[in-house]
C-alpha cells in the first residue's frame, strides 16, 4: 500500500464513529479519542455509551482487517463485538464494512494489546478471540497466549470467560497447550485440535475464515484451535 493511501485511510478513520484511537501509545496512562479526535472515557462504559444495550461483549485481538469481528457480528446480532489492533490502516477496512452494513454491534479499538486493560473494566468482557496472530517465534513473551497476557485479560474478562485461539502456527498452538499444564490456577484447557477441518467443527464460529486463513489453507497448512477458560 502506498504512503498516500495510508494517509487517506488514517484521515478517513478519524471521522468513523465506530473507531476509538489510543492517545499516548507508549504512555503508562493512555487515553482514548473517539469520532474526530474527541477525548472519551470508555472503560466500563462500552455498553452504556456506545452500544446502548447490555449485550455481552466479545473482543477480537490482533483483528487485522476485522474479518472475524465482522463475521461474528453478522452471526450474532444480539452480541457486541470489538476488534482490537494497532494498525489503523487494517482497522479501516473492518470499520468501513461495519458502517456500510449498518452493523451497530461493532466497534474497533486501535491500541497496543499490552495497554488493553486501560480501556476495559472488571467483568466488562465475556469472551476473547485471537485469530491468526503473529506467533513471535523468536520471542515467546510477546505471544498473545503468554502468561503475562492471560493475566492481563483476567483484569476485564468475566469469571470463567473463554479465550479462543485459532492459528496456523503449530509452534503457537503447542506453546499454548503446553503452558496450560503448569498454570492451571490461571487457565483451564477446555478443547484443543491440531487440525480442525479433519473432523466436524465443534463451533459454528469456526466456519468463519479470515483473509490469512484462506491463504494458509490454499498453501496446504493445517488450522489449529484452542479453547481455554480463565479462572
Amino acid at each position: 500500500m502506498s504512503r498516500r493511501n495510508k494517509l487517506l485511510k488514517f484521515a478517513e478513520i478519524l471521522a468513523f464513529p465506530n473507531v476509538f484511537e489510543v492517545l499516548g501509545e507508549y504512555s503508562p496512562n493512555p487515553s482514548l479519542s473517539g469520532e474526530r479526535g474527541k477525548p472519551v472515557e470508555m472503560k466500563g462504559n462500552w455498553n452504556t455509551n456506545y452500544f446502548k444495550n447490555n449485550n455481552p461483549i466479545t473482543l477480537e485481538l490482533a483483528c487485522g482487517k476485522g474479518d472475524y469481528t465482522i463475521g461474528l457480528a453478522r452471526m450474532y446480532p444480539d452480541r457486541n463485538f470489538i476488534g482490537v489492533d494497532i494498525k489503523g490502516n487494517r482497522i479501516w477496512r473492518g470499520a468501513k464494512t461495519a458502517l456500510e452494513e449498518k452493523l451497530d454491534n461493532v466497534a474497533f479499538l486501535r491500541t497496543r494489546i499490552e495497554q488493553i486493560d486501560h480501556f476495559f473494566a472488571k467483568d466488562e468482557v465475556s469472551e476473547i478471540w485471537i485469530t491468526f496472530p503473529d506467533p513471535f517465534l523468536n520471542k515467546e513473551s510477546r505471544r498473545l497466549t503468554a502468561l503475562p497476557f492471560l493475566k492481563l485479560y483476567q483484569k476485564f474478562l468475566k469469571m470463567e470467560g473463554i479465550v479462543h485461539l485459532k492459528t496456523d502456527s503449530a509452534e503457537l498452538y503447542e506453546y499454548t497447550v503446553e503452558a496450560s499444564l503448569p498454570n492451571q490456577d490461571i487457565f483451564e484447557m477446555i478443547y484443543q485440535n491440531a487440525d480442525i477441518y479433519k473432523d466436524k467443527l465443534i463451533l459454528k464460529e469456526l466456519e468463519l475464515k479470515t483473509f490469512y486463513e484462506k491463504k494458509h489453507l490454499a498453501n496446504g497448512k493445517k488450522i489449529t484451535y484452542v479453547q481455554c477458560k480463565l479462572r
